[in-house]
């Protein structure tokens, strides 16, 4: 039964903007690419994006036409300061779906969308109450 998450991949429409976008705005660094697939250094499970023209070697189909149904999903990164995150990425010009929200789960997040659509939420992790 699969209990460990390895890596999560976005299917990119424009590979070398969606890096731009992770990279250069978001500011996750980039591992490596190549003209179908960009890894990004993150800890626990990697994040990466595939190019949505090279699928069928992938997988052996083409890419549905666009427009893909939205949201498809989402990816999480963890960040200390949300608000400062919202502020920063509102003034790139980043699509804000939602401002930073106190969650009845005990995290603050800000939901923002990459260039394909997809749903990103930088989180603060949760507070540990002092022992």
């Amino acid at each position: 039964m699969p209990v460990t998450l390895g890596y999560a991949i976005f299917f990119a429409a424009d590979l070398e903007r969606s890096i731009s976008f992770y990279r250069d705005i978001l500011g996750v660094p980039l591992r490596f690419s190549t003209d179908s697939y960009a890894e990004f250094l993150t800890d626990g499970a990697k994040f990466a994006l595939y190019s949505r023209a090279h699928l069928p070697e992938l997988i052996g189909r083409e890419a549905p036409a666009e427009p893909v149904p939205w949201p498809q999903g989402e990816i999480v990164f963890f960040v200390e300061d949300p608000d400062g995150e919202h502020e920063r990425l509102r003034r790139s010009g980043v699509t804000i779906l939602a401002p930073p929200t106190d969650r009845p789960w005990g995290e603050r997040t800000v939901h923002v969308s990459d260039p394909d659509g997809n749903v990103i939420e930088l989180t603060r992790p949760k507070r540990r109450p002092p022992s």
